[in-house]
């Protein structure tokens, strides 16, 4: 694979500043070598410039699972990432007989190897071109807000289909606000199987209880492997398919990381919200977080409940449970974070000073002057109908938008299956881009997976929560079809209310054949007119939802436009006072972070160590706890390794034990979850996890001092594989040697 040096941002007149002074940061890989004074300053000892070599060491063993991140450890195409990010995996394998979300899994040959399902991927990127020009080049200031906005997703697409002639999977990523576009190619391996995840209570230990805390003690780590065809072209699942041999694969360090050591991370942050106004941070903190809080509890609640009757419903539901309790707790800590530490003052004050600057000079006058205030009249626009249109996308139980290749609900399906009916006759060109071909199918897949993660009374249960929702909308805010449909009005009492709902529910469910994976499959090929034909009820309301989600959408063009006309000027500014080293906001393309292992003081008498051990694991341990219930295997490993003379290969010399969590002040946010926690060297000392609930809020504004970020030694996954598992052979594929094991 050849060698890919990825070029410099093309922003005119912005030349880089000394790397020194950049603290925190999501660096694009091809920033790290302007960085290299503060890396040395930190013990590296490297080159910098291999960071931008994508297909290089150490970045070409770096991948991404689509949510998660990961990276290659062997040349046949094993894969490190969090125990977390194989819940999806470990729930399509599971029934209430054999549920390995709570026993874990541990393949002791290929074949034991078990397919995480439909739609599992891992994608490796190996390309990334500037294309801001074509996308955002010549636009004509004439066209009306909405117009524009479709002209630059109608460029995108074009961008992305010229990519994927190479035959990888791309997407084409706005950084700095859309001041730039680079799209990004990526090779995508269709066949991914579960080799070893520990026990639950290994993998989530300390539960929602110690989620976003410290000290934590969470072993949450696991592996897949990558397969392909045996010409090693990606493949669909197949049995004859081969292990997929990786260009790049990162060495396993059985040293670990210690207290003082620099770590290097890669990999695949979500969304970070730093570039944005202080109008725009106040309304995530004070509606959006909130809203969130107060949805999310309701709905674990209602979850909690029927999982107690059924363990089939708990392992149907087991994923959107968790993805609802961090997201939960994320939001809860993030709130309290703002709040403490006077996160909007903190933001106003610089805001203000970046007001002061442009002021100070004619020509920023001119090219920024305006930029904040227009950005907060979007923002006030935008707030004039945020509850309709959450609790609207809610009712696909989705956040913010309802993507085709991940339903959640019977809703959703429907809503999938007339929407890909309605697209199906247009162009492939002049579809929207979730549902053009390349998604055809993907969406496929989703519609089987939904089999193993559909439980009708959840569905029901949820769907009747956001339709009180949507009952409670004021007059200037009400979504029309559904009110037609359930016999809705404002100000209608909330029994009668809940009477007309229970009604429509009882009609909705018993008019739908749709919970049947094989009916959902048929009509995915239907055109619209065919659809009409067809007698379901959840159809028929897809239908009626429809022309209103055309409406949403296009005054989300407007609002798109509207911005790309402003917000490009605005990161402009910051990227400029900054001296050109500023790290982008997050947005799931491929990053880099970098800091030391080391503790904190959080608030006043109080110390954060920078590991942890064993010893602490045991010391938690609360038989029958459902957070702290150490399985039997693992305790009676502990006391094996604490009563070993010689300590045993993964013994922390400092600590006198195994390590098992560490502490760094990296800048990591969601999605960098499994990313590669790397050495000077490039090998693999951890897997990132989590990070401090105190400084959670750092996605707004990056605290230097406080922030730290959780990982999870990697002697403790080999101590693990090694003391617990019995998987040597997977210790020696890692290039391992294993050590003699713990006397019984």
């Amino acid at each position: 694979m050849r060698r890919l040096l990825v070029p410099w941002l093309a922003l005119a007149g912005l030349a880089l500043a000394g790397g020194a002074r950049a603290a925190g940061g999501m660096w694009m890989p091809q920033q790290i070598p302007a960085l290299a004074p503060r890396l040395q300053e930190l013990g590296f000892t490297g080159d910098p410039r291999a960071f931008a070599d994508l297909t290089g060491q150490p970045m070409g063993a770096v991948v991404s699972l689509g949510g998660c991140s990961a990276a290659f450890v062997s040349p046949d195409g094993l894969i490190a990432t969090n125990h977390h990010c194989v819940q999806g995996a470990l729930q399509f394998n599971s029934t209430p007989e054999r549920n390995l979300i709570e026993d874990g899994h541990v393949a002791r040959t290929r074949a034991d190897e078990l397919w995480n399902g439909p739609g599992s991927r891992v994608y490796v990127t190996v390309s990334v071109k500037d294309v801001t020009k074509a996308v955002t080049g010549g636009l004509d200031p004439k066209l009306d807000d909405a117009a524009r906005g479709r002209l630059v997703e109608k460029r995108v697409k074009g961008e992305t289909a010229r990519c994927e002639r190479a035959g990888l999977r791309c997407t084409v990523a706005s950084f700095f606000e859309g001041a730039s576009y680079y799209a990004i190619g990526q090779l995508e391996l269709q066949d991914v199987r579960l080799v070893y995840a520990p026990q639950g209570n290994v993998g989530h230990f300390g539960g929602e209880t110690d989620n976003w805390m410290w000290p934590r003690h969470t072993g949450d780590f696991a592996l897949y492997r990558a397969y392909v065809g045996k010409n090693g072209k990606p493949a669909p699942h197949s049995k004859e398919n081969v292990p997929y041999r990786p260009a790049r694969y990162l060495k396993v360090s059985p040293a670990g990381a210690s207290e003082g050591d620099l770590v290097m991370i890669a990999g695949y942050p979500g969304k970070t919200y730093r570039l944005r106004t202080t109008e725009e941070v106040r309304h995530l903190l004070e509606w959006s977080y909130p809203r969130t809080l107060r949805r999310y509890g309701d709905e674990l609640a209602i979850l909690a409940e029927l999982s107690k009757a059924s363990k089939d419903t708990a392992i149907k539901v087991n994923s959107i449970v968790r993805g609802f309790a961090n997201t939960r707790k994320n939001a809860e800590g993030v709130t309290a974070g703002a709040k403490n530490g006077g996160l909007l003052e903190q933001k106003a004050a610089a805001e203000k000073e970046l007001l002061a600057w442009i002021e100070a000079d004619p020509r920023r006058k001119a090219e920024y002057g305006d930029t904040v205030a227009r950005l907060d009249a979007l923002q006030k626009a935008r707030a004039a109908t945020r509850e309709r249109d959450a609790t609207f996308y809610a009712l696909h139980l989705g956040s913010s938008s309802i993507p085709a290749t991940r339903p959640w609900s019977l809703l959703s399906a429907a809503r999938t299956i007339v929407r890909l009916g309605e697209e199906r006759k247009k162009r492939d060109a002049d579809r929207d881009p979730e549902f053009q071909e390349r998604n055809w199918g993907r969406i496929r897949e989703a519609q089987e997976r939904l089999e193993k993660a559909l439980d009708l009374k959840a569905d029901r249960a949820l769907l009747r929560y956001a339709a009180r929702e949507a009952a409670a909308l004021p007059a200037g805010q009400r979504i029309p079809p559904l009110d037609a449909a359930v016999g809705l009005a404002p100000g209608l009492p909330a029994a009668e209310a809940d009477a007309k709902i229970e009604a429509w529910l009882e009609k909705l469910y018993a008019g739908t054949r749709l919970q049947d994976k094989a009916v959902r499959l048929s009509l995915l090929d239907r055109s619209a007119r065919q659809l009409a034909l067809v007698d379901d009820s959840f159809l028929e309301l897809a239908v009626a939802l429809a022309p209103f989600e055309r409406q949403l959408e296009e005054e989300a063009y407007a609002r798109d436009g509207a911005r790309s006309r402003v917000a490009p000027r605005y990161a402009k500014a910051l990227l400029e006072k900054a001296g050109g080293l500023l790290a982008p906001d997050a947005n799931s393309t491929l990053r880099v972070t970098y800091g030391k292992v080391q503790g904190v003081s959080p608030r006043d008498g109080v110390m954060y160590l920078a590991q942890t051990r064993l010893a602490g694991v045991l010391a938690k341990h609360r038989p029958g706890d459902g957070d702290f219930d150490v399985p039997a295997p693992v305790r009676e490993a502990i006391l094996r390794q604490h009563a070993r003379k010689d300590g045993g290969p993964f013994v922390d010399a400092k600590l006198g034990d195994v390590p098992v969590n560490f502490l760094s002040d990296v800048d990591t946010t969601g999605g960098n979850s499994g990313s590669a926690v790397m050495n000077g060297k490039g090998e693999l000392v951890g897997l990132l996890f989590d990070g401090t609930y105190e400084t959670i809020a750092s996605d707004f504004l990056f605290d230097p001092v406080n922030t730290r970020s959780i990982q999870v030694d990697v002697r403790y996954l080999l101590w693990s594989l090694q003391e617990v598992a019995k998987a040597n052979h997977l210790l020696e594929e890692m290039g391992v040697r294993p050590a003699a094991a713990a006397s019984n």
